[in-house]
């Protein structure tokens, strides 16, 4: 039987994993936001690098890879350039699961080694890392506990997906992981949550421009460590049949906000932070310690009309509120990308973002969506 994933978005990205499905030798059918996974057999344990240097989460494949061949071999994965991006808490893992790691400068060949360890402790709370071990465990013929996992919320479906599927994983959605491993996975369908950068950005865009956005098919439930800062700021998320309703009365400054693992308030929503405090009231902080870029694509927001100070590759001092300006920019990454959309819907005159496929990589239809809620916006190929 298959996997057939529902919720599925048309972004880039998704575009890529199935092609890279397709090179492993996997079936795929894509129907609306219906996705249909058939994985009787893998051909190849390699990893196609022209594709994985496309997308960061690729890397999540491996261990994947690794339950079903033994082995796998690929490249160091690209994506988004916001700072130093390691993989050596996923190569510390397999090797603690038992396998050998051999590097030649950005390539790798993992395969079944000795000494299988029974608990893993992550020393770091890695995202990908996470699923990775998880993957990979699955299928073992033992018993391993993985410590200091990761606990945001698509790790959570990860493992609840894979019990439906016949996994023994005990512990979902808390740091400590125990998994039995199974003699096989069967096919199953599931539905992918919705996701909450998505909403929180959404919810920026209506406090910016003093509207009211209704958000179909999401939740607020657990979580807080993205619902609490917006509403610290002054965003209003009402439930009402159904409908996430996302709007602001007066914004707000913020004495200080950092990033953290969750349940702390997430890395990738921080740019459009930087832009609602903009418009706040007073002055803000706002520390992320994660990704020495991440700050960096600020100076577009100065060039705008924006008073920020950047205090150090980490953090910036956020002045408001501020009149912005449009202006011509160039798209450094998707969440920055999609912060200057935001900075653009509420800037005096037209704004011009270049690179702006990058954005598409993480957001489905955005100019569609703002076009339906008003904005002057059109994509240009």
């Amino acid at each position: 039987m298959a996997v057939i994933l529902k919720n599925i978005p048309k972004i880039d990205d998704v575009e890529t994993t199935i092609r890279i499905l397709n090179h492993l030798g996997v079936k795929t059918l894509l129907t609306g936001d219906k996705l249909e996974i058939e994985a009787l057999t893998v051909k190849t344990h390699i990893l196609p690098s022209d594709l994985m240097r496309k997308l960061r989460g690729s890397i999540v494949l491996v261990g994947s890879i690794l339950a079903r061949q033994g082995k796998a071999q690929f490249s160091f994965p690209g994506g988004d350039i916001v700072g130093k991006r390691s993989i050596d808490t996923h190569l510390k893992g397999f090797r603690n699961l038992g396998f050998k790691v051999l590097k030649n400068d950005l390539n790798f060949l993992i395969s079944k080694g000795t000494g299988e360890r029974e608990d893993i402790f992550l020393d770091e709370a890695s995202v990908t890392a996470t699923e990775n071990l998880i993957l990979a465990s699955v299928l073992s013929q033992g018993k391993i506990t993985l410590k200091n996992c990761a606990t945001e919320p698509h790790v959570t479906d990860l493992c609840l997906m894979l019990n439906k599927m016949g996994a023994d994983i005990k512990g979902v959605g808390t740091h400590t992981l125990n998994i039995k491993g199974a003699k096989k996975l069967k096919g199953t369908q599931f539905k992918l949550g919705a996701d909450y950068l998505e909403m929180g950005t959404y919810a920026v865009a209506a406090a910016i421009t003093g509207g009211k956005i209704g958000l179909k098919n999401c939740s607020i439930r657990d979580l807080e460590p993205v619902v609490y800062p917006l509403k610290k700021m002054g965003i209003e998320l009402e439930k009402n049949k159904g409908i996430i309703y996302a709007y602001s009365k007066n914004i707000l400054s913020i004495p200080k906000l950092h990033t953290n693992i969750w349940p702390g308030f997430p890395t990738d929503l921080m740019s459009a932070l930087i832009v609602l405090a903009t418009q706040a009231k007073g002055i803000s902080l706002l520390h992320d310690w994660m990704y020495e870029t991440r700050m960096f694509f600020v100076d577009k927001l100065v060039n705008m009309g924006a008073d920020i100070t950047i205090s150090d590759p980490h953090r910036v001092l956020v002045y408001g509120p501020s009149k912005l300006y449009g202006r011509e920019l160039e798209t450094p990454d998707i969440r920055a990308g999609m912060a200057l959309v935001l900075a653009a819907l509420i800037a005096k005159g037209e704004s011009v973002i270049n690179k702006a496929e990058l954005i598409d990589r993480g957001y489905e239809d955005v100019e569609g969506k703002l076009s339906s809620l008003g904005a002057d916006i059109q994509k240009i190929d």
